[in-house]
């Protein structure tokens, strides 16, 4: 789970290191849409055929934290996940959660 782990934390940190105009030009709502849908992936990991809970819009200053921790989740329910279970396994929602996190910080240019 350490490439997971790794892009997490360096766009997390990229995040924090941004002044309040850049996060406000659209660059926390990436964020939070990406710190959502891993957090949307790490239940359904945990609990497939669960209803997802929709994490909250706490803020622009907060959003580097969430990517971190929903990232962090993830991270532990695929180390957990059976390799053969569902959609492909966890080594194929790794490879996906991995190419998800590049590409949101690409769109936002970090």
């Amino acid at each position: 789970m350490t490439p997971l782990l790794t892009a997490v934390d360096q766009l997390a940190d990229r995040l924090r290191a941004l002044p309040q105009s850049r996060l406000g030009r659209g660059v926390a709502a990436e964020g939070l849409a990406l710190a959502r849908e891993l957090s949307v992936r790490a239940q359904w990991s945990e609990e497939p055929g669960s209803g997802s809970r929709i994490m909250p819009d706490a803020g622009m200053f907060a959003v580097a934290d969430q990517v971190a921790v929903a990232g962090h989740d993830l991270a532990h329910a695929l180390e957990r996940a059976p390799e053969g279970g569902g959609r492909g396994g966890a080594g194929e929602a790794l490879a996906s959660a991995v190419a998800l996190v590049e590409t949101t910080a690409g769109r936002c240019g970090l």
